[in-house]
């Protein structure tokens, strides 16, 4: 521990040494008028990719580009650095020469993680390195900590997170990550878009807790003096706005749960929401089918994709009801068990937990949670709930102790959830009810509510509607092979340091 503790002293002691000596450039720089935080444009024309995509257009040719020094080479009256200008790495010659003796001195002042700009001729070097011959250059801002060493780079996973902007300056594949992200959430909006839906937005900041089981967050409005809370999710809003009228509709939208973290969760999280009058959750099985299918040819290029080393074949899409799937996989017959103590024998006899007071439905759902869950690799809908864990699907008309809903899966993992949404204001109330009730039994202390406004917008009249929501994050780290939740949010919530 003390030779750690030294260490650390020491690192430390080095890098207040560097920001020491920084900070006297800057000083420096601003004493000769030169400070480099005055500058507010500087115009460029080319980017470093599309120089070395296309070299034979920009040979020969003047351009200005602008970045940041991650590497330099001083070698007397010449002398190379490497730029990273956003878009990649390209090699800049510098010779004092042709630049002045006077930007020279300057230039070999410079700092590894300046920003400069500086123009020239494309050309290619003698050992065929693609490069920039500067005739001019000009510091755009000053770096006053250093880069990490370059053959270590940013690797502690903790610090990476906390300092996304380091991270994405030295480690260039994290970047991909999020430009694939982005184009993700633009392939998701074409295709609703294609599809007629409605891109929309509802509150984030919304007056009460309902009765769901997901915590919220809970804050105070000063004005109206009031408790306001962070949504848990978008659904109620949206379907209010089926109710008015609005046939499709999808809002790409933050989520928020006071609850735990691991490598899938995060208390923010980004979900797509979608309501389809009309259509039952058969026709958003459709949707998500051909969704999916789409994303992996236009991210991945192709409908077979490999994620932590498991191959998904996207082309293809099992559909199992929840009984057929723990009679697949357990053994167990649903429809065997005459009653609810039938059902807490098989699950006693399988050492599957459930409570006291446990129904059919409810020991059902559990023995998937055991047996079937982490069998599910290739891509699988699992439809046809229990409505005891429902509250917001319809009931299956030849069944009623289900209800038209299902869930998704990939490589074990549950990726959306989709109903029929439940349209009877009667049955919806009743329901509502029963979940606070149990909520507040289960947790005295909570202040959850029935949202009687919603079930009043049902009262007017909620056509037949399929909606579906899904998480956008586990979709990202999908089709980008990522194995954890964090690699996949620019900025994942994390624990303060300790002073």
């Amino acid at each position: 521990m003390d030779r750690d503790n030294s260490i650390q002293n020491t690192e430390e002691q080095e890098l207040a040494e560097i920001f020491r000596i920084r900070r006297e450039k800057l000083t420096e720089l601003r004493k000769n008028g030169a400070d480099p935080f005055l500058n507010t444009k500087y115009e460029t024309n080319a980017k470093s990719i599309e120089i070395r995509e296309a070299f034979e257009l920009y040979e020969g040719k003047e351009v200005s580009i602008a970045g940041r020094i991650m590497s330099r080479r001083i070698m007397g009256k010449a002398s190379f650095c490497d730029i990273y200008d956003g878009y990649g790495r390209i090699q800049c010659y510098v010779r004092r020469d042709d630049v002045g003796e006077e930007v020279y001195a300057s230039f070999k002042k410079w700092d590894i993680g300046d920003i400069i700009g500086f123009t020239g001729t494309a050309f290619r070097t003698k050992t065929g390195e693609i490069s920039i011959h500067a005739l001019k250059l000009c510091l755009l801002s000053k770096s006053l900590l250093p880069l990490p060493e370059k053959f270590h780079g940013l690797t502690n996973t903790d610090l990476r997170y906390r300092q996304r902007y380091v991270d994405l300056i030295v480690n260039p594949e994290v970047k991909q990550t999020f430009i694939r992200r982005s184009r993700i959430l633009s392939e998701i909006r074409a295709y609703l878009d294609s599809k007629e839906f409605l891109e929309v937005d509802t509150p984030i900041l919304v007056p009460l807790e309902i009765g769901a089981s997901a915590r919220s967050f809970r804050t105070h409005h000063n004005t109206l003096d009031m408790d306001m809370y962070l949504r848990i999710e978008t659904e109620l809003y949206l379907k209010r706005l089926i109710v008015g009228g609005m046939n499709r509709v999808y809002e790409v939208g933050r989520i928020f749960r006071n609850e735990g973290m691991d490598p899938r969760h995060n208390p923010e999280f980004t979900t797509v929401e979608l309501y389809q009058a009309y259509t039952d959750y058969k026709g958003m099985m459709d949707l998500v089918e051909e969704l999916y299918k789409r994303l992996a040819l236009n991210i991945c290029g192709s409908l077979t994709i490999t994620y932590q080393g498991t191959e998904i074949d996207m082309s293809r899409w099992e559909r199992l009801s929840m009984t057929e799937a723990v009679k697949k996989y357990a053994g167990v017959d649903y429809y065997e068990w005459q009653s609810d103590e039938d059902a807490r024998a098989a699950a006693k006899a399988h050492h599957v937990e459930v409570g006291h007071n446990a129904t059919k439905g409810t020991v059902l759902a559990e023995f998937f949670d055991a047996y079937v869950e982490d069998k599910l690799i290739q891509p699988t809908f699992i439809y046809d709930y229990p409505v005891e864990n429902s509250p917001l699907a319809k009931r299956k008309a030849d069944d009623p102790n289900f209800t038209e809903r299902f869930e998704y899966f990939i490589n074990c993992m549950e990726f959306g959830n989709a109903f029929s949404e439940l349209n009877d204001p009667i049955d919806q109330k009743e329901r509502f009810e029963r979940q606070v009730a149990q909520k507040k039994a289960e947790e005295p202390e909570s202040r959850a509510e029935v949202d009687y406004d919603y079930v009043t917008a049902l009262e007017y009249g909620l056509p037949p509607t399929g909606g579906l929501g899904f998480g956008v994050d586990r979709l990202v780290m999908l089709l980008t092979d990522s194995p954890s939740i964090r690699d996949v949010l620019l900025f994942p919530t994390m624990k303060p340091l300790a002073d």
